[in-house]
């Protein structure tokens, strides 16, 4: 069976929270980003500069070579708090969402950790990228988390069941496979992303060959992750993934596929102030 999928309809963005006129600082999010390493330096660096750029605080766990580079960043990177050696947990109690991955290496220390932290807290709002996702048990996925793989990376999830057809569409892959992962949101990223929960998907347009470079992934992970502190879950991976490729959009008007994960990240808030 074929579902009917339809593309994500902008007027869906009038949905997302907007912070009140008369809000404090902490009330329109803390995220917390858990991901870098000592191989992977400037992959969670890009999800906390757009995060921060949206919510009221970013929480950034990760070793000590890349805490060391987000210290010598402060000077534009005001609103980050570096979490100490020892002290995530706290943090995830305290943040409204934890993104997980960007960054992060594929190995046996990384599934340890990831594992045992999507164990330990699964009603708290996940999302999964990068790293975290190629070496995390998807039997420990629910409705609570966002993960966001790109083709390849969906079909090492995939292969851990055996539900799947050649027959099936990619949207009915995408919602066996939430349905399968306790109705987890799943991004699935390519040319044209798919957004599914476990029964229905959409399809975002939006975004160009320019956003095939290094990065750009991880920027869409921090905005997903920073919609998801103060929305519900399908809206914020739906809407983040519109915005994204809308920001890449822009940026082609003006210099073609000439622009980078750096280039979107500061062009992300204009195309949000437009659209919302």
């Amino acid at each position: 069976m074929s579902r009917t999928i339809k593309e994500f309809d902008p007027k869906d963005l009038n949905k997302l929270y907007l912070p009140g006129k008369n809000s404090h600082k902490g009330e329109n999010g803390k995220l917390l980003i858990i991901g870098g390493s000592n191989l992977f330096h400037s992959a969670s660096l890009w999800s906390l500069e757009v995060a921060s750029r949206i919510v009221d605080m970013v929480f950034y766990s990760s070793v000590p070579v890349n805490e060391e580079i987000v210290r010598k960043q402060k000077e534009r990177f005001h609103d980050g708090i570096i979490v100490p050696q020892g002290k995530v947990e706290e943090y995830i109690k305290e943040a409204d969402c934890v993104l997980i991955g960007p960054g992060m290496e594929r190995d046996a220390a990384t599934r340890g950790k990831v594992n045992a932290l999507l164990k330990k807290y699964p009603k708290k709002k996940w999302v999964i990228d990068g790293g975290a996702l190629q070496v995390a048990a998807p039997q420990l996925f629910n409705s609570k988390m966002i993960v966001t793989p790109h083709h390849k990376e969906f079909e090492i999830l995939k292969s851990k069941f055996s539900i799947f057809k050649s027959q099936f569409s990619i949207n009915d892959q995408l919602i066996k496979f939430s349905n399968k992962c306790n109705k987890t949101i799943i991004v699935l990223k390519g040319r044209e992303d798919v957004i599914c929960d476990s029964k229905r998907c959409v399809v975002n347009k939006t975004g160009n060959e320019g956003m095939t470079k290094g990065g750009t992934g991880d920027v869409l992970a921090g905005l997903i992750a920073a919609l998801y502190c103060k929305n519900e879950a399908f809206l914020a991976a739906s809407a983040g993934t519109y915005i994204n490729g809308l920001a890449g959009d822009k940026l082609y008007e003006r210099v073609g596929r000439y622009f980078n994960a750096s280039d979107l990240v500061k062009e992300i808030p204009a195309v949000m102030k437009k659209v919302y």
